[in-house]
């Protein structure tokens, strides 16, 4: 009678149930591959991840076509279907690595839709990958943990992977095979914030009042600003900053200057770019979640504040301004490239003088 056997190309593991109590049939006797089977109540030992369908009779000769290099262990048993029922026959010979692809630099990155549910099979597995590729030559190893699966956290770091960062989905851990000094890149080390110089036709500058501010800045009037979202550009992020906060649409114009600094939050670095726009409406509406007041002030008034005064960095952050609405100052407009290093559009900052451009008309 003709048996079913099935080698895991296409069956994903989860589908694959273990039967226990009932007695194996004897469809294969003898020795196949190197393993005897006998009738015995079946048990689970291990799950393949991968595997193929073949309505062929099985014989030696079948069952060695698979190749097992191709199978990776899941959750710890491995299943032969045959036509008087289902039965789980552990294999003496298997391949426990975890699925997973090599990058451009030699790296591995697991599949983290692939990983084992049980915390002590992928302890052996992550273990037997590593062994392997170490033996391989491969260089780092970046092993993502779903937040579903954070149990599997502290069996990575006891088998010395480290913290890379976190998001809300997932723990980022990396694993440094080769001697010395990692060489696996750090993570992100900058914050990216936007303030926006906005003036209207009445020399009138748009200002803000934090509800949540340092004592000193308390009764203050500041531009509007934030922090760019990830994959947002410094020139949306800042209109959408100043939308929020104010209500007011406006059109990027150019970045003005912008601020480096170190050690600012978490110990990162912080970017803060100042960008000129042009107000499209006039009519305030507050953000009461982060703003306490905002108005149209004028220019003259905000500038005799003390807070501007008394500190170098705002002050020649208004006189750049000022010094760019009198077209004695040339900013960095936004043009959009393609690079041919990531065949990707991306923004590029600049200015050109030309004489055609009266924009910028020089000192």
């Amino acid at each position: 009678m003709g048996q079913h056997l099935f080698d895991l190309r296409t069956l994903s593991a989860p589908k694959i149930a273990c039967s226990v109590g009932r007695t194996c049939s004897n469809v294969f006797p003898g020795h196949l591959g190197g393993v005897k089977f006998t009738r015995q109540f079946c048990s689970c030992r291990v799950i393949f991840l991968k595997a193929s369908y073949s309505n062929t009779r099985t014989s030696n000769q079948a069952f060695n076509s698979v190749d097992q290099e191709k199978f990776a262990v899941a959750n710890g048993s491995c299943q032969i279907f045959g036509g008087n029922g289902v039965c789980s026959i552990p294999f003496s010979r298997e391949t426990r690595v975890l699925d997973a692809f090599e990058d451009e630099y030699e790296g591995i990155v697991v599949n983290s839709e692939r990983l084992p549910s049980n915390s002590r099979a992928f302890a052996s597995i992550l273990q037997s990958s590593l062994s392997r590729w170490k033996r391989e030559g491969k260089k780092g190893v970046w092993l993502k943990l779903p937040v579903e699966q954070s149990e599997l956290v502290p069996i990575a770091v006891k088998q010395g992977f480290q913290y890379h960062h976190a998001e809300r989905e997932y723990i980022m851990l990396t694993y440094w095979i080769p001697g010395g000094p990692g060489l696996l890149p750090a993570n992100a080390s900058h914050q990216v914030g936007v303030g926006g110089f906005a003036l209207n036709d009445k020399n009138e500058v748009l200002v803000v009042q934090e509800k949540h501010c340092a004592p000193e800045f308390v009764g203050s009037w500041k531009l509007p600003t934030g922090f760019i979202l990830e994959s947002e550009e410094i020139f949306t992020g800042v209109v959408r900053e100043v939308k929020e906060e104010t209500g007011i649409d406006t059109q990027f114009e150019e970045v003005i200057a912008f601020r480096h600094a170190h050690n600012v939050a978490f110990r990162k670095s912080d970017l803060f770019f100042i960008c000129m726009l042009r107000p499209l409406s006039t009519e305030i509406k507050v953000d009461d979640l982060e703003i306490q007041a905002a108005k149209w002030m004028p220019l003259t008034e905000f500038l005799r504040q003390p807070i501007i005064q008394g500190d170098s960095m705002f002050k020649k952050i208004i006189d750049i301004c000022i010094a760019r609405l009198k077209k004695r100052y040339c900013a960095l407009a936004a043009h959009q490239v393609i690079s041919k290093f990531d065949g990707k559009s991306s923004s590029l900052y600049y200015n050109v003088v030309e004489a055609t451009d009266f924009n910028c008309l020089g000192g």
